[in-house]
């Protein structure tokens, strides 16, 4: 269970509180006005940020000052995170590797990720040479192969068209269900919130509210949702 034990964080006049617990599986998507701090709580899970108080655990474990690349987190951004100096194929293997020494065996894994993502034989190519959606599909297969148990979306398929997007959700979901990973995903979209299923975390006024079912709360929005809305 990911848990944000009384969570504040603040910058100069901005402050931020989260204060609720998720279980292993969830699907959430985070949604709120420009500025309300959607980035910010996923960068404190992901270890960029430390809060100014309160407790970020993972199954009991405490991981508020776990460094970044140990936590047991996947964060995609809106560019992909793809280095353009490697190949889609080494880009992957940083997923099993970080010194990309990888054996016949990890080489035969990134290549049943690109496969399962749609980039069959896409592998010798950088990543100027994809479309926007190809890049969001190697980034997702990237993240099919860490196969970690919390996933963070930071509006990722923003760029693309609408068709592409609920293409790409529609991935997000499978590789959630195959990794049992637990997803948070930042979108100003309400159907990007509804294609993703699960759970909504609303932020506004300086909180992220609990999460609650989407289509209920999108169904009968409480007054700040419905403003949102409009």
């Amino acid at each position: 269970m990911l848990q944000l034990d009384h969570v504040t964080l603040a910058q100069g006049a901005f402050r931020l509180t989260a204060d609720w617990s998720a279980k292993p599986g969830s699907r959430i998507a985070v949604m709120g006005p420009s500025g309300a701090g959607k980035s910010t709580l996923l960068s404190a899970i992901a270890g960029f940020l430390v809060p100014n108080s309160g407790r970020i655990r993972w199954q009991g474990e405490d991981l508020t000052d776990v460094p970044p690349g140990e936590r047991p987190v996947t964060i995609l951004f809106q560019d992909q995170n793809l280095f353009p100096h490697l190949t889609v194929a080494q880009n992957l293997g940083l997923g099993l590797r970080a010194d990309l020494r990888l054996t016949p065996q990890d080489r035969s894994r990134v290549d049943e990720a690109l496969a399962r993502v749609g980039l069959q034989g896409m592998g010798p190519r950088r990543p100027a040479q994809l479309s926007g959606g190809q890049a969001s599909r190697a980034a997702l297969a990237r993240a099919l192969l860490r196969a970690r148990p919390i996933l963070l979306l930071d509006e990722p398929f923003a760029a693309l068209g609408p068709a592409l997007r609920a293409e790409m959700l529609k991935l997000v979901r499978e590789v959630a269900d195959e990794t049992s990973a637990l997803v948070l995903m930042v979108t100003h979209d309400p159907q990007d919130a509804l294609a993703l299923g699960g759970d909504l975390a609303f932020v506004s006024d300086g909180q992220v509210q609990s999460p609650v079912e989407t289509r209920a709360l999108l169904a009968h929005p409480p007054p700040d949702v419905q403003a949102y809305l409009g």
